[in-house]
């Protein structure tokens, strides 16, 4: 079954009504706009209902669900496949947030026509068996993205980057390496260029060294648009060379080592990787 996420675009209903699709929905406005459309279909069709228990981003607000309460027949040509709603602090398992939207969460859920219940994303699963309810919704953490960031990730990581030696090449001590010679060579150093930049995604600010054969080779100079250069004077000459490639992301480095390095979180440091990388998918 594929869920089309935040509701449907005004007039699309017919649309995903001949795809089968179930809609989730988040505004009573939809709703209506639903439930007239399985009742022209002649049948009921599927919609999850999302509903705000605290997050104030999306679903139909605790007024609005207790209104629809009192008006049964505005689920006529539907069929209620799910409830549910978002955790805005699971990744504070202390946070009074978390009991807060439980609560209205089992209110608001008991106001609507009888359907499983979903709560917890990838930091809610970890917050125990009662926010777990029927089904769960994993997402960076399926990535090896640590969900509870306090505490040692309890993921493995799957995701392994790398990026392809395209040059090398020796310098003397004083010569100034990449835009703008922010960096100069301390001593004589070997470099190589690596094929990845800002342009694939990369970020400026994050993690400042690649790895290969779990040896460091820390960046020099600025992240361009498509290169980054690498001091790899740690390895023996020769080791690496044009064609080899070496890792960004994987066992030697994580997501969240990267992520830190940037000011940021995982989840954008995997969203942000553009469409010039070649993926390639192991198991499943």
């Amino acid at each position: 079954v594929i869920h089309v996420l935040n509701g449907l675009p005004p007039g699309s209903e017919n649309e995903a009504v001949e795809a089968g699709l179930c809609v989730v929905i988040n505004s009573s406005t939809q709703l209506t706009a639903w439930s007239e459309a399985g009742q022209q279909a002649g049948r009921k069709l599927p919609a999850a209902i999302q509903v705000d228990s605290g997050m104030s981003r999306l679903g139909m607000p605790p007024a609005e669900v207790e209104e629809l309460s009192h008006k049964p027949d505005s689920f006529d040509g539907i069929a209620v496949t799910l409830v549910m709603s978002h955790l805005a602090c699971a990744d504070e398992p202390a946070h009074p947030a978390n009991e807060r939207q439980w609560l209205t969460f089992e209110r608001l859920r008991k106001m609507l026509p009888e359907a499983p219940a979903s709560l917890a994303n990838s930091s809610g699963i970890f917050l125990g068996p009662a926010f777990q309810f029927d089904l769960v919704r994993p997402g960076a953490a399926l990535y090896g993205i640590n969900p509870t960031p306090a505490d040692p990730n309890p993921m493995l990581p799957v995701v392994r980057l790398q990026a392809k030696v395209v040059q090398t090449r020796s310098v003397e001590k004083g010569a100034g390496v990449g835009y703008g010679h922010t960096y100069r060579a301390q001593d004589a150093l070997r470099l190589a260029t690596i094929s990845l930049g800002y342009a694939d995604g990369w970020h400026r600010r994050a993690a400042s060294a690649a790895w290969f054969e779990n040896v460091r080779l820390p960046f020099v100079g600025r992240v361009s648009m498509d290169s980054i250069i690498l001091d790899i004077s740690a390895l023996p000459p020769g080791r690496l060379g044009e064609g080899d490639l070496v890792e960004l992301l994987g066992p030697s480095q994580s997501v969240d080592d990267a992520a830190g390095h940037a000011g940021t979180i995982g989840y954008e440091i995997l969203t942000s990787l553009g469409p010039r990388f070649h993926r390639r998918y192991v198991g499943g």
